[in-house]
């Protein structure tokens, strides 16, 4: 099967080092699918390195934009993800090469998205610090009682620039890593590409991915090895199969949290009606190989 995983946050680390420590064993899961016969490309997130990132760049004085900072954030993770994924198939005797592409992903500068900023980024600041940061034109907000966050708008991708050279390296049997932390995104200006200050939700990147390539599966890994409604209360109901009409009714009725497990739903219920053979997965990194076999995980379709 040709898949599209969707790398969560938890598998990348937080910071540097502990990241390119930790990638080695996030590469074990994925190379497993390689070695089951499929064809993977892998779009992982990005919030807290572009945050940190960017805040670097403001204390060393250096007036990088956020875009900017979204590139460096694909090169570093993709460089750290493919020198991992790498050595594992090659400790597995497995020919095949990797590779990462810095992914502009155009969005529409007429987006609501960039009147309503909503992602957050970066660290946690007090409540002291909130008026010199949006002096400087930031957006803050308290989030979930840990402190201010900054936040930036998260536009709906609308293409992929380097879409073509995707789908050459994809069919050439390669291992491509793309549109990380959903892509830089660009808006149209005449020929050229304009990059805007906003994060771009790497489930629905990856959404847009899996329908661009045909992909049969649209693999979304996260903290938890399935979906649940009510969720942490005492009616927690964890889902093996979820209809598409199913997940919109629960949706409704607010059971998944917006900044979390909401932008994953949405994602995967997309995916799926594109055609009605694909089916999206939501599950742990751990749990992927079975969540494709059917023993665990959600299956949305």
């Amino acid at each position: 099967m040709k898949i599209v995983v969707a790398l969560g946050g938890n598998a990348l680390g937080k910071n540097a080092q502990d990241q390119l420590n930790l990638v080695y064993k996030t590469a074990k899961p994925l190379v497993d699918l390689i070695e089951e016969g499929h064809e993977i490309v892998i779009v992982h997130g990005n919030g807290p390195q572009v945050g940190m990132i960017n805040l670097a760049m403001e204390e060393t004085n250096n007036d990088i934009p956020f875009p900017e900072c979204g590139a460096m954030s694909q090169g570093y993770i993709g460089f750290h993800l493919q020198t991992a994924i790498q050595s594992e198939l090659k400790s597995r005797r497995i020919l095949k090469s990797v590779a990462t592409i810095i992914t502009q992903v155009i969005v529409s500068e007429t987006d609501q998205a960039f009147k309503n900023p909503t992602k957050p980024i970066g660290k946690f600041y007090s409540k002291e610090d909130v008026p010199s940061l949006e002096a400087k034109g930031y957006t803050m907000v308290e989030d979930s009682g840990r402190g201010y966050r900054r936040v930036v708008p998260s536009p709906l991708p609308v293409d992929i620039e380097e879409k073509e050279m995707i789908f050459t390296l994809i069919n050439s049997g390669n291992v491509v890593i793309t549109c990380g932390g959903g892509g830089i995104p660009v808006v149209r200006d005449g020929f050229k590409l304009k990059g805007v200050p906003a994060v771009i939700d790497k489930d629905n990147a990856a959404m847009l991915l899996a329908k661009m390539i045909d992909a049969d599966y649209l693999v979304v890994l996260t903290a938890v090895e399935k979906v649940a409604i009510n969720f942490g209360k005492d009616n927690e109901e964890w889902l093996d199969n979820l209809s598409t009409e199913k997940a919109k009714e629960y949706i409704k009725e607010k059971h998944f949290a917006p900044g979390s497990m909401l932008p994953k739903i949405e994602a995967c219920i997309k995916f799926a009606e594109s055609t009605p053979e694909r089916k999206a997965l939501i599950t742990s990194l751990d749990k992927a190989k079975a969540g494709l076999m059917g023993l665990t995980g959600t299956i949305i379709k």
